[in-house]
């Protein structure tokens, strides 16, 4: 269908476009205050609420208030309570939680890169080459709550057959949920999660939450200038491909395939747009994320990741169905 623009100027909407930045620190201020949380349990009113999170009764009526325009809050007879999609996935006693990810999304660091956006533009990347340490760990502890489903569907669409050895490697494995999710599905499955030492304890200590804490192996290193080991039956790379160019990825993908079994295969996990880059919408937006936080990285359609594969001499190369998932999976046989 042919996009047509408004029928009437809106000048209104482009000056909530210029403030939405507001919105965004404001969930992660009240994520980091505990305020869901507190309004879950029954601290209501302003007073209450100041006193359990911390704050000025000021600063928590103007934040709260501010909330309840926003949706997030309602607000009646002057006590606060939970909207729906709060009580599920910004109350952190909820198992559907994911109000973390606000804090690795909307780092200080992430919205530093992004006041910088116009200078990315113009060089075509960013200064720097991707998150440091303490980024990375950050990924690690506050991104596990929106992957585990991503992992679950991801895990499914493979069809590993569930009875057989699986040695599998997970290659950047951040919180470790994708090779995780792996394992839940396979008991003979034993998984070696690559990353550095302080990323690492966080995956392992989620192995140990998961009750796989004897068929999870730590190989601490780099993707790029450490040894893989193997073979392996299947490599896992979630969310670590859009980091880099063409070249750099087709590199690390003739790597992984010398560590494969004959049989086995390389599984990506990725934001993948059509080729048209402006459809879905989400995956294609991600492209600005990489432009803004890497010197390098884009959101690659599948029929880029595809020739980058087969020239690191794959042979086919499937995309299994994972729905309405809004990250896709690339698989790859040796």
């Amino acid at each position: 269908m042919k996009e047509t623009e408004p029928e009437t100027p809106n000048p209104a909407h482009l000056i909530e476009e210029f403030r939405a930045f507001e919105r965004t620190l404001a969930l992660r201020a009240a994520i980091e205050l505990d305020v869901f949380t507190q309004v879950a349990s029954g601290v209501d009113t302003v007073a209450a609420l100041a006193l359990g999170c911390g704050a000025s009764e000021r600063g928590m009526r103007i934040l709260c208030d501010y909330l309840t325009v926003t949706r997030h809050l309602l607000k009646r007879s002057g006590r606060y309570a939970l909207t729906l999609n709060s009580r599920l996935y910004l109350v952190a006693t909820s198992p559907a939680y994911i109000g973390s990810a606000v804090r690795f999304l909307a780092s200080n660091d992430n919205v530093q890169s992004f006041s910088r956006l116009t200078q990315a533009v113009r060089n075509g990347g960013a200064a720097g080459t991707m998150p440091d340490e303490a980024g990375w760990v950050g990924f690690a502890r506050f991104m596990a709550g929106p992957s585990g489903p991503v992992a679950d569907v991801a895990a499914a669409a493979l069809e590993l057959t569930p009875d057989r050895p699986l040695n599998v490697l997970d290659i950047a494995a951040g919180h470790g949920l994708y090779g995780l999710a792996v394992a839940m599905r396979h008991p003979a499955a034993h998984v070696f999660a690559l990353d550095t030492r302080e990323v690492l304890a966080i995956a392992a200590q989620n192995a140990q939450l998961a009750g796989l804490a004897d068929r999870y192996h730590l190989i601490p290193g780099d993707a790029f200038d450490g040894g893989f080991g193997g073979p392996y039956d299947l490599i896992l790379m979630a969310n670590f491909a859009h980091h880099f160019d063409a070249a750099t990825n087709t590199t690390l993908f003739r790597k992984c395939r010398a560590a494969l079994t004959p049989s086995g295969r390389l599984a990506l996990i990725e934001f993948m747009p059509n080729d048209d880059r402006v459809s879905p919408g989400p995956e294609a937006a991600f492209a600005l994320t990489m432009l803004a936080t890497t010197s390098n990285g884009d959101a690659y359609t599948f029929q880029e990741l595809s020739l980058m594969l087969r020239d690191a001499g794959f042979g086919s190369v499937d995309r299994p169905d994972t729905g309405d998932l809004p990250q896709c999976v690339v698989t790859a046989s040796a």
